[in-house]
């Protein structure tokens, strides 16, 4: 009975992993579709196919050394044992992942699916950073290095047991792992591949640039919305007991309180320093709401998750100001989203669990942001140098879908209105 018991849990935990991988697999069409609607129409097909692109690229490098960097046979905490042997398969009723008390509790495969899935969340991000001036192929060689290197190995100082996760730093689902590593990538892209054609004038001005499809955006923010339960949920690794499965609610509970705070606030602020209600900046009040919370979306109570998720709505309208100020072209607000708030779900941590200290946390930001950001620019710096990162003037006032794609997502639309 006991051995049935276990065979059940083991059953169960895996099942609830590879439906939470789903959810989150689900949340790259929600990134093409918010990207593919707040980019230019004339832009829309190469967005489009960046995110499908990069969703396969992530999953074949991590497969290939990402999974083996960030979760390696061994290592000092600081520079891995890289483990090569995922690739080529293996027992799967005996590779399974192993707690504290030497109990199996859901399958390697199943845990694999569920990081791989984070890993494309993370360079989703870039892609709406980088839109509407960047070469696609660019982009693509840079996701392999991003994918393959440069996120598992963070991921390794926190999740596979490194340095990080030693000096006592938390991040429950990746508000530093996943999205500020994103958003730090983005930014170094950002920097050297410059803003778009007329955004910004020479007497100081900031011309809008709006997207395309406000609905299509709509509806990728809720697709987002979604995934995210799986982001959090899954990251409780286990729903098999009476405690795992309250523990399981609450972070479902909190990280949609989390949301629906940030959209409001969001709104609030907007209407208060706009006059008007502005849909891009509530769509990302809620996306910020989301980021802040999956930090820590497990020790907050209801109220505390809205609160949390609230100042990350209001933090994110003042953060895209800024960056417009600072002449930072970002299409989505990918940077303020994932980056800026991002930072603030981090330092919210230690409000709710007592176990988190504010110093682990600042160390922890940092250290992301340093390593993710240099190494990044760098890359980005070699694409530069050797191929290019940027299109032609000709071909961003065409659009970059006839340039990079041959096609484009709305023909009749865009030829009549002369490829705007």
């Amino acid at each position: 009975m006991e051995a049935q018991t276990i065979h059940l849990a083991y059953a169960l935990d895996t099942f609830y992993f590879l439906v939470s991988g789903a959810l989150v697999m689900w949340m790259a069409a929600g990134f093409a579709m918010l990207e593919a609607g707040l980019v230019r129409a004339k832009n829309t097909a190469e967005i489009l196919t960046k995110n499908v692109a990069l969703y396969s690229i992530a999953s074949i490098m991590y497969m290939v050394v990402g999974y083996g960097i960030m979760y390696p046979a061994g290592g000092d905490g600081i520079i891995p044992q890289i483990d090569w042997g995922f690739m080529f398969g293996g027992d799967n009723a005996v590779d399974a992942v192993i707690d504290s008390n030497g109990e199996t509790y859901y399958s390697a495969m199943s845990d694999f699916f569920f990081q791989v899935v984070f890993v494309a969340t993370a360079m989703s991000i870039v892609s709406g950073a980088v839109a509407e001036r960047m070469k696609l192929w660019a982009f693509l060689l840079f996701a392999v290095v991003m994918t393959g290197f440069i996120y598992p190995l963070q991921g390794y100082w926190k999740w596979g047991g490194g340095w990080l996760d030693g000096i006592g730093f938390s991040d429950f689902a990746g508000s530093g792992i996943v999205h500020l590593a994103g958003a730090s990538a983005a930014l170094a892209g950002v920097l050297l591949l410059g803003a778009r054609k007329g955004k910004y004038g020479k007497d100081g001005s900031i011309n809008a640039i709006p997207g395309a499809n406000l609905p299509l955006a709509t509806l990728g923010t809720f697709i987002l919305w979604l995934g995210w339960f799986g982001f959090n949920g899954g990251s409780e690794l286990k729903i098999s007991d009476i405690e795992e499965a309250n523990a399981v609610a609450a972070v479902f509970v909190n990280t949609n309180m989390a949301a629906a705070g940030g959209l409001v606030l969001a709104l609030i602020t907007a209407r208060l320093l706009f006059g008007k209600a502005d849909l891009t900046m509530t769509l990302n009040g809620a996306l910020a709401g989301l980021v802040a919370i999956t930090a820590e979306p497990l020790t907050p109570t209801p109220l505390a998750a809205t609160l949390i998720g609230g100042v990350g709505g209001v933090i994110v309208v003042f953060a895209i100001i800024a960056m417009d100020k600072l002449r930072i072209d970002d299409p989505v607000g990918a940077i303020s989203v994932h980056g800026v708030v991002g930072i603030w779900g981090l330092l919210a941590v230690p409000i709710t669990n007592t176990d988190a200290s504010l110093g682990a946390q600042v160390i922890g930001l940092i250290t992301i942001f340093a390593w993710v950001f240099f190494a990044s620019l760098i890359v980005w710096l070699l694409l530069k140098l050797s191929m290019g990162i940027r299109v032609s003037e000709e071909e961003e006032y065409e659009g970059v879908d006839v340039g990079e794609c041959g096609l484009e997502a709305y023909p009749e639309f865009v030829g009549a209105r002369g490829g705007k």
